[in-house]
């Protein structure tokens, strides 16, 4: 092969290949789940995004600013914060199952509390130096919305504390 055809082929793998690089980045990996919360099997689907606009007129205003800001709710405030009944707890964004009551536990924070997600692959977690402290910030992995931050305070089994804001989830009764 001359010099020529091997840099035109190089060229052709590249393009031909690119749009599986581009493809992998914009699709994710979740685990859907029943009404009855029982997982249903994974799914590879593209990565829901929206502008800004069109977040701000299906969110409530305080659920645009935490889902899509990073914002926070006050602590006691939020919908459902102290909610103990049996269901699944989704994201308001996109429909994601996020938790399952099973794991949820009174921290006494005023914020959703949860020891695990329903799966790890539906959640996201990344680096928080804001507010002068090294956090764990916990986002839906299907939209990317800021849920809350994730702390190594909670209780058996797993020693987590899935600190949620309330605004950033649906709760689903268990079908």
């Amino acid at each position: 092969m001359t010099r020529r055809e091997l840099f035109a082929s190089a060229a052709i793998t590249t393009t031909l290949l690119w749009p599986l690089t581009a493809l992998a980045e914009d699709t994710v990996e979740v685990v859907e789940f029943s009404a009855a919360g029982k997982p249903v099997g994974k799914q590879r689907l593209p990565k829901l995004r929206k502008s800004d606009a069109e977040w701000r007129a299906m969110l409530p205003p305080l659920s645009y600013d935490v889902t899509r800001h990073a914002g926070t709710e006050r602590a006691f405030t939020g919908p459902g914060w102290d909610n103990h009944a049996d269901g699944l707890y989704r994201c308001i964004c996109c429909g994601t199952a996020l938790f399952d009551s099973h794991t949820k536990f009174d921290s006494g924070t005023g914020w959703p509390s949860f020891w695990k997600p329903i799966a790890r692959e539906n959640v996201a977690e990344s680096r928080d130096a804001s507010l002068f402290e090294l956090r764990t910030a916990v986002s839906c992995k299907l939209c990317d919305a800021h849920l809350g931050h994730v702390f190594d305070d909670g209780p058996r089994p797993t020693g987590l504390r899935y600190c949620m804001n309330a605004v950033a989830l649906k709760f689903i009764p268990r079908a």
